[in-house]
């Protein structure tokens, strides 16, 4: 199978940088990403990179390379589909609000409309590829879908014909360009050895092909949730280490440093933090709680269901934290919250741990003066609409770190922005109100850039 025109369904975190990347390595292909969403399809079209609706390091120079040349973003999504050989769906898949599985399945209404206007629009032969997060034997829906309006289109003399192919994304947030220049596996599921190696082809112009792996549909699919499951299991596995160590007066970064020589660990994910955030980790976990529910696997369902209970846990822990330093208050005291961000080098808030301690923050009364570099006042504005509680405080966003701890009572660094670390902490120190407290809960500070202030410290994994 010859592939000369790609379609992509979806404008988001995925679609965008994915499809950026193969348009920069195929340029002999053309690339389109369509989207529902005008304003999001204007702002991946804004002359000024700046706007892009994505901060990802080395995006904008893709873009600046690639926009107009062979790579497009349209809302026409009839045209689009119709003109493509292959199409990826790249569409979000949320954890359902109601309804059988709220909480934790997915909601696949946008993939199923996906499938439906591919059904309706496409012509010829087309390779159909999920490339959102699914749960396992999503495939099954679409190819029904599919197959039931190729049976329609039977007599005609150009009928419809679909192949269904399974092509996780495997980015983290902050790294999707390296993430997809240089992957550590490239996982293709399906049935059809055409459609397979049409796509395994056009990995071929950047991928090794030793890091290609070919799989049936279902376990492409299933890979994709182990693999979230399994690092984030390795973040809330040290988290809890971490409230040992200020129980015995361990250090947290000694311990992990010393689990992680071990090579049948590894050093990765081995960072304490205040808990996972991202798009993925928690959905997908409460997706595989929920299916290992729905085929008779309740151990394995309250496993991982725990992995999610103590994310939530260190947030919490670390507001109570905060509470007990002040004097059991933050009542109308001013507090700086520093990286607002799920992690750093993306603008990306979704489940961000900073929601939660801010909103616990907010319920108790607290005044929180709140910087990001890349976070927009609307996304925050956004975030603590959607969370639900009882606000008794006052927020606002300001432009740099003095002006968030300007008579602060204590500052919170929850997000490892570079600019956070090495910052003169004797002349912030004099901006604050004394006793003034930093909780670091990203090891930004070092011990002796505050043992010559006036500020306490207390560190995650360490204590005060």
């Amino acid at each position: 199978m010859k592939i000369r025109k790609i379609c992509c369904i979806g404008a988001g975190y995925v679609g965008g940088p994915t499809m950026s990347v193969i348009a920069d390595k195929c340029s002999d292909l053309e690339v389109k990403v369509v989207d529902i969403n005008k304003e999001r399809i204007a702002a991946w079209n804004d002359s000024d990179l700046n706007n892009l609706p994505i901060f990802e390091p080395g995006l904008d120079q893709i873009i600046s390379r690639t926009r107009g040349r062979n790579l497009f973003f349209s809302s026409e999504m009839e045209k689009s589909i119709a003109n493509a050989d292959m199409i990826f769906i790249s569409v979000n898949t949320p954890t359902k609000t109601k309804g059988l599985g709220a909480g934790q399945a997915s909601d696949l209404s946008w993939v199923e409309a996906s499938a439906r206007q591919v059904a309706k629009y496409a012509e010829g032969h087309t390779i159909v590829i999920e490339k959102s997060t699914l749960p396992v034997r999503t495939a099954q829906a679409i190819k029904e879908i599919l197959e039931a309006t190729k049976k329609e289109n039977a007599k005609n003399k150009n009928p419809k014909t679909f192949s269904v192919l399974s092509n996780p994304e495997f980015l983290a947030e902050g790294t999707a360009i390296s993430d997809l220049e240089e992957p550590d596996r490239v996982l293709i599921g399906g049935e059809d050895p055409e459609a397979i190696k049409a796509l395994v082809n056009i990995y071929l112009n950047w991928v090794p092909i030793e890091k290609i792996i070919c799989t049936n549909l279902w376990s492409s699919e299933l890979s994709k949730l182990a693999a979230n499951a399994f690092l984030a299991q390795r973040i809330s596995s040290i988290n809890s280490i971490s409230a040992f160590c200020e129980a015995t007066g361990a250090d947290i970064n000694e311990v992990a440093k010393a689990i992680g020589t071990d090579k049948r660990i590894g050093n990765q994910f081995l960072s304490a933090g205040p808990g996972f955030g991202g798009s993925c980790f928690k959905k997908d976990i409460l997706n595989l709680v929920y299916l290992s529910g729905y085929f008779g696997l309740p151990e394995v369902a309250n496993y991982w269901n725990q992995v999610v209970v103590l994310n939530t846990w260190q947030q919490d822990r670390i507001y109570k934290i905060v509470l007990e330093k002040l004097f059991g208050t933050v009542s109308g005291k001013n507090i700086a919250i520093l990286g607002f961000s799920f992690k750093a080098n993306t603008n990306d808030t979704r489940e961000s741990p900073s929601i939660r301690i801010s909103c616990d923050l907010l319920e108790e009364g607290a005044l929180l003066s709140i910087y990001d570099p890349k976070v927009s006042f609307e996304r925050i504005k956004e975030d603590f609409e959607r969370f639900s509680f009882n606000n008794q405080g006052i927020w606002k966003m300001v432009n740099s770190i003095p002006d968030a701890l300007k008579n602060a009572d204590a500052v919170l660094i929850l997000t490892a922005w570079d600019e956070f670390f090495g910052l003169d902490w004797k002349y912030l120190a004099s901006l604050m109100r004394s006793p003034a407290w930093v909780f670091d809960t990203r090891s930004v500070v070092k011990r002796q850039e505050i043992k010559n202030t006036s500020l306490n410290l207390w560190k995650l994994g360490e204590g005060s």
